[in-house]
């Protein structure tokens, strides 16, 4: 078999850091040097190369054009390697895994966005474990040859995660993320065990569609949570704000908002002026249901139920379909339709 081909993105975060030991402090190392600092990576017999972005940045500084940004190395190498491994800053990881899901059409093969919580350079670190397993899968084949991964997904310790179903759950615990809808895709132990059952494939008849990319963001969008003592007065101003095109409302359990008149009306209003609100809910676990009637008041005023999307999935899936230019009536349909596997709807 041909050796695997493998690109690594790094764009910055605590994965790529090593101590000076000059300063003591903490800076990214080169990762054209990658097999100085990870001598484990060679015996993995991969052909692999990486770009890095210049500067790295902290992922609390990732925005939309950084997104963009990694979208047009995966496009422009796309054909050159079998799978590629994005290197990220755990803080906003799950919302860089939602958006490239939503930007890159006819995915075939594996992008494993991996990082750490300590620098790979320590003598103690998740690091090195991450990145050699996050290149593992991205190599991992089928019986049949077919990448066994086909979208884009998050690696972090025990667990393979669809990208656009994760969220970070924990600042200090290695095993950082979780997926509360959906299973996890792997499970990483002794070996990796790969559950086939829930990763995406993709049909037969599209496997020879090229790759495509959506790189226009509509970034004049908001989340908005619910909250007991929430007024009319604040609720009016975060809906005025200048621009705005749409909006995630967090709400109660199962969907629910309050019932008083003021707050369907004021919700209707917006909705009215052309803002998009979809409903999401504050909880870790389920989704948007109609079962109660603080609910429909949501339903009621034109509110897009968003099932089961995490809150990461459904802004920059906004984001993603805003800059398509829809109409408002294709906007709605394809926020309620799962594109990506983001969302259980029915």
């Amino acid at each position: 078999m041909n050796r695997p081909r493998i690109l690594i993105i790094y764009t910055g975060g605590t994965i790529g850091m090593i101590e000076d030991p000059a300063t003591r402090t903490l800076k990214p190392f080169d990762f054209n040097h990658l097999i100085d600092n990870v001598p484990k990576v060679q015996m993995l017999g991969y052909d692999i190369d990486s770009i890095s972005f210049n500067p790295p940045i902290d992922s609390s500084d990732m925005n939309p054009a950084h997104w963009v940004q990694i979208v047009r190395t995966i496009e422009k190498h796309y054909r050159e390697y079998d799978g590629f491994v994005v290197l990220h800053g755990t803080d906003t990881m799950a919302y860089t895994a939602s958006a490239i899901s939503f930007m890159l059409i006819n995915l075939a093969k594996p992008v494993i966005i991996t990082g750490s919580q300590l620098p790979i350079g320590e003598v103690r670190t998740d690091g090195e474990e991450n990145l050699i397993t996050a290149l593992q899968i991205a190599a991992a084949r089928t019986s049949k040859g077919r990448p066994m991964v086909e979208e884009v997904a998050i690696l972090f310790e025990d667990y393979l995660w669809r990208g656009n179903r994760a969220t970070k759950t924990s600042a200090n615990n290695f095993n950082a993320f979780r997926s509360k809808n959906y299973p996890d895709l792997a499970k990483i132990g002794l070996g990796i065990y790969f559950n086939e059952s829930v990763l995406y494939r993709v049909p037969a008849d599209e496997l020879d569609r090229p790759l495509r990319a959506h790189y226009n963001l509509v970034t004049d969008v908001a989340i908005l949570t619910l909250f007991p003592g929430l007024t009319e007065a604040t609720l009016r101003h975060q809906l005025n704000a200048p621009g705005l095109r749409g909006v995630v409302l967090r709400s109660y359990g199962a969907g629910n908002g309050p019932t008083g008149h003021w707050f369907s009306e004021t919700i209707r209003d917006a909705v009215e002026r052309g803002i998009v609100v979809m409903n999401v809910t504050q909880c870790v676990n389920g989704g948007v249901e109609k079962r109660y009637a603080a609910g429909d008041v949501l339903a009621s005023a034109g509110v897009i139920s968003g099932h089961d999307i995490t809150v990461e999935a459904a802004i920059t899936k906004m984001m993603v379909l805003l800059g398509l230019g829809l109409e408002p009536h294709e906007l709605r349909q394809k926020l309620e339709k799962s594109l990506r596997g983001e969302m259980t709807v029915g």
